[in-house]
């Protein structure tokens, strides 16, 4: 059994639901944030994910981080060194879609040379009525970007654990891969 660590940056524009997001899976589905706070700086969210058919976990660190670019010089200090990234936008914001190929880059950055992996959510899936990004369009974009993608509605609590559940296993499979490379070499 392997207990593993990993950092995993939450990023987007804000009021896409990103703390709300990470707050409802830390909760397990328990605590939904009705009134909208603005993330000043960084909030951190810390909780373990077993891998399915392993008797191993990861234990995930969520750097929830603000969305305004009034915070953007601090978040790189805060962006330092990733393993994973979950990039969030508001399926009813075209714009804040739009805006993931920035915060892609920028999380990109941090990690120069190494591939960063990582999933796209749709969140507010409930708006359905709202709707301005296209399922498949969103689908296209994150395979195009090596990005699994999900959609959510934090609100309703549909599929807020799916994000996470993959990640965790993206990230347990680079460490099978770098042991697999390492046992090679003994």
């Amino acid at each position: 059994m392997v207990k593993l660590a990993a950092k995993c940056i939450l990023a987007g524009d804000p009021a896409v639901g990103k703390t709300a997001l990470a707050q409802i899976f830390r909760s397990d589905g328990a605590h939904f944030q009705k009134s909208y706070t603005l993330t000043t700086g960084m909030d951190l969210v810390v909780k373990t994910v077993p891998v399915p058919d392993t008797g191993d976990s990861v234990e995930l660190f969520i750097f929830d981080s603000a969305g305004k670019e009034l915070f953007s010089e601090m978040l790189d200090k805060l962006w330092e060194s990733p393993n994973l990234l979950c990039l969030v936008y508001d399926v009813t914001n075209e714009q804040s879609f739009n805006n993931c190929s920035k915060w892609l880059e920028k999380a990109r950055s941090q990690v120069p040379g190494i591939c960063l992996p990582g999933v796209l959510v749709g969140n507010k899936t409930d708006l359905a009525g709202r709707r301005a990004v296209d399922s498949a369009e969103a689908r296209a974009w994150a395979l195009g970007q090596g990005l699994e993608c999900f959609e959510t509605s934090v609100k309703e609590m549909e599929n807020f654990e799916a994000p996470f559940r993959c990640l965790a296993k993206q990230f347990h499979q680079l460490y099978r891969e770098k042991m697999e490379v390492f046992q090679a070499l003994v």
